[in-house]
């Protein structure tokens, strides 16, 4: 296991770290959102990247969390 950074980024005006921590709780559920997730919104406030530390366990683990971020209508890059 090893701690790897998920960066999602959308708009800002929506719930996307709701979003983004919910899908990573389903694939993670060791997750400490408090501690494992980080934003920052753009400068003029129109995007908002989410971070989020998770514990990977497993190249399927990881590619599952990414296929359902890229899947969500409010994702418009994950990296």
């Amino acid at each position: 296991p090893c701690i790897f950074p998920i960066k999602v980024m959308g708009p800002a005006d929506s719930p996307l770290e709701q979003v983004v921590t919910d899908i990573c709780c389903r694939h993670a559920p060791d997750l400490d959102t408090s501690v494992a997730v980080t934003r920052r919104a753009s400068r003029n406030g129109k995007w908002l990247s989410v971070t989020v530390q998770v514990t990977a366990t497993s190249k399927p683990q990881l590619d599952a969390i990414y296929r359902e971020l890229t899947a969500h209508e409010l994702v418009v890059y994950a990296l």
